[in-house]
């Protein structure tokens, strides 16, 4: 009897020698987006597009996400504009020796003659946006962190688990519920309070959204041109970009799909919104990221000549989860009108602990490093005692 239960678990550890399987049964699929030069390729779509399992690269290239023994023989996934798209079943990733994807460039030259004028592409987007974006209402599970510097030093981070009820872009902003977060002590020499939450930012700055604030602009008086192309999918797909007629510093740049006009990017300033198709075809929100400091003026005088002409804000949003079940898409409000040092969330280590998490860039590697070096407090006794319990 000893000696078969020796051979069956030799045989497993061979069937399976690379897979992880946590306590709670879950399969961490983790690895590298490289391109043909061994470049990291950021913000990639990774994951299992059927079940809306997977997450985004980050700007390093690297992913990771959890599944079960369920999805070992499905695709993973990979896509991205201006690379071909990339398959392999799962079990076979897993069991491959350096965790490393090479996507492949596609050459994408379009034939002027046979494309619309620039505006024409923005017009039938804005047209387009509710039959190309996931607009039934459903949930976005969203993990949110921001992080704040002075004179280039970390000095504060936080971590929001934030679920949204949601029609997509071509509606107004709807529920938002912060269920979870952190912080680290906060070391900013000013402790600026924010009169809401900086998600607002995810909605306000996204051009196609429509709202009541001074980030909105009307896509159709700016002056458009074509200034590249690309692909994704199959799909060419052509690179414009907009001047303001009111705000002659703004410029915005889009990339819309040549045949289905669909929206995959959108860069605005410092900020970027990155798409990807759910399992209905249609885009949903994959990745977002913004970066902001704020003005002299808007500066207290007394601060002047302070740290507090050096605070910087980064803020990202991953994606997680799309939920589209109508009984699964409930969202209590809470935390969208709060300064997020204000939030009274308890903090749950086992929620974090257990979250599939985005792995640490390099920027959030120096950003935590710092804030344990401050002090000499380690990050996770900050979390302990500065949060809520």
């Amino acid at each position: 009897m000893k000696n078969r239960l020796i051979h069956f678990l030799l045989v497993m550890a061979f069937i399976m020698p690379s897979i992880a399987i946590s306590q709670e049964g879950k399969i961490e699929v983790k690895g590298i987006i490289l391109d043909e030069f061994n470049e990291p390729i950021p913000f990639v779509a990774v994951g299992i597009v059927e079940k809306y399992l997977g997450t985004a690269s980050t700007e390093d290239g690297e992913f990771s996400f959890s599944i079960t023994e369920n999805e070992l023989q499905d695709s993973l996934s990979v896509s991205s504009l201006g690379y071909d798209p990339f398959k392999i079943k799962v079990a076979d990733y897993l069991k491959l020796e350096k965790k490393e994807i090479v996507l492949k460039e596609t050459l994408t030259e379009l034939d002027a003659i046979t494309l619309l004028a620039p505006g024409d592409y923005v017009y039938k987007a804005i047209k387009s946006l509710r039959d190309n974006t996931l607009s039934q209402s459903h949930k976005l599970e969203i993990l949110y962190r921001a992080s704040s510097t002075e004179n280039d030093v970390a000095k504060f981070f936080v971590e929001n688990y934030i679920k949204v009820k949601d029609k997509g872009p071509a509606y107004y902003m709807g529920q938002v519920e912060v269920a979870h977060a952190r912080k680290s002590a906060d070391y900013r020499y000013w402790k600026r309070k924010q009169w809401r939450h900086p998600i607002n930012g995810l909605f306000e700055v996204n051009p196609f959204r429509p709202m009541d604030s001074q980030h909105s602009r009307n896509l159709k008086k700016f002056a458009w041109k074509k200034i590249g192309d690309s692909s994704y999918e199959g799909e060419d797909v052509v690179i414009l970009e907009g001047q303001s007629n009111v705000h002659k510093w703004e410029k915005i740049k889009l990339y819309i799909g040549v045949d289905s006009y669909k929206v995959y990017r959108i860069e605005r300033g410092q900020s970027l919104y990155i798409y990807k198709k759910h399992n209905s075809d249609r885009m949903v929100l994959s990745y977002f990221k913004n970066q902001w400091r704020f003005p002299k003026d808007k500066i207290p005088k007394e601060l002047i000549g302070t740290p507090a002409e050096t605070l910087q804000y980064k803020s990202e949003a991953f994606v997680l989860n799309v939920e589209t079940d109508k009984k699964k898409i409930k969202v209590v409000p809470y935390g969208i009108e709060k300064d997020v040092n204000d939030l009274e969330v308890k903090y749950d280590p086992n929620f974090w602990n257990n979250l599939s998490m985005p792995p640490d860039t390099k920027f959030y590697k120096k950003i935590k490093s710092e804030l344990e070096s401050n002090f000499g407090v380690p990050l996770e006794t900050q979390f302990q005692l500065v949060n809520k319990k």
